[in-house]
Parts: C-alpha cells; structure tokens; sequence
C-alpha cells in the first residue's frame, strides 16, 4: 500500500482540470512577459526611468509574503496527507493553522499591493502614460485578482479543513487549491525581478 501511495505521488497533485487551468496561465503571463522584455529592448532608458517610480521594497516584501505563505500549504498539505486515524483530529487543526496563516500573509500582499496602487494612481499614472506603466499596470493588476482568488480558494480549504474534511486517502480538493497557489507563487517569483529590478 505503501508503494502505490508513492507512485500516485510522482503524478500532479489535484484535479487534473486544475492543470488545464495553470498550463493555460502560465502560457498567457509567458507571452505577456516575452513582450514586455520586447518592448523593453526598444525602450531602456524609458523603463529604467520609469522604473524608478515603483516601489523595489514593497515589492521585494510581497516577494518574501508569497514564499512564505506557500511553505505554509506546502506544511499544512503534507499535516493532512501523512495524517493516521488516531491523530486525524490533531492533524486537521494544525493543517488549518498552517492554512490560516497562509490567508493572512495572501491578505497582507493584497493590502501592500493596494498601497502600492494608490501611489501610482495618485500621481496620475495610467496604462497610456507609457509603455513600461501599461505593462506594469496590466501584469500587478491581473496578478494581484489571481492572488485575490487564491485567497479566497485557501479560505475554503481552510473552513473544510477545520471540520476534519480532509483526510490522507482525500485530499485533492486541498491540494488542488494549493497547486493553484503555488503557480501564483511562481508567476510573481517571475514577475517581481522582471518589472522592479532588472534594467
């Protein structure tokens, strides 16, 4: 039993149509970055001027937020699947701790993000005000509503984890939603070099 247990695992965790989902993600932020690096070629000094306007720190703090937070499901994920009968109870209150946090810190990059938003915004700048703020504009915001629904797919696995709904034998729905959270994860582990350090 031990055997089939290991080999089910070297397969992608989740549902399968999660799959379809992050593949098909992953392919529209690859070609949204191939074209800002594109552009960014045509216009150095544009977006190393423009870049000066962002802000690396809040950034580079969303950066350690998404990392940690990912460790948090990674943690509370592993708690449920090498759970026993006998500490099943144990198991499921410490997963949904885990998983709790890991809202907390996605919340957290939310409220940094939206500061960052208004500070922008504040000083005008739009998607027309050039080209490194349409890109910049369009790849935070279409990342930051990814991280608001991961947010909220975390809550739900939190609720069911906290009523024992989860257990060694099911847990898919748990590490669906966590495959999902770790491609956001990934994608601003991309992004955040990409448009706020590299020049």
């Amino acid at each position: 039993m031990l055997k089939n247990n290991t080999l089910k695992e070297e397969y992608p965790p989740g549902d399968f149509a999660i799959w379809i989902i992050i593949y098909v993600e992953l392919i529209t932020f690859g070609l949204l970055f191939i074209g800002y690096v594109v552009s960014r070629r045509e216009n150095v000094q544009l977006f190393n001027d423009s870049q000066l306007m962002v802000s690396q720190t809040s950034g580079f703090i969303n950066t350690l937020i998404l990392i940690t937070s990912s460790y948090f499901v990674v943690k509370a994920v592993h708690g449920i699947k090498n759970m026993t009968k006998e500490s099943s109870k144990e198991s499921s209150i410490a997963a949904s701790k885990w998983l709790l946090s890991a809202i907390v810190f996605g919340v957290a990059f939310l409220i940094i993000k939206l500061s960052e938003f208004s500070h922008i915004f504040g000083q005008g700048i739009t998607l027309s005000t050039n080209k490194f703020f349409m890109f910049y504009i369009f790849l935070t915001v279409f990342h930051f509503m990814h991280v608001a629904l991961g947010t909220i797919i975390l809550f739900n696995i939190y609720k069911k984890t906290k009523m024992q709904g989860y257990s060694g034998d099911d847990c898919g729905g748990m590490e669906t939603g966590a495959s999902y959270w770790h491609m956001v994860d990934l994608l601003w582990i991309v992004l955040f070099p990409l448009v706020y350090i590299i020049k």
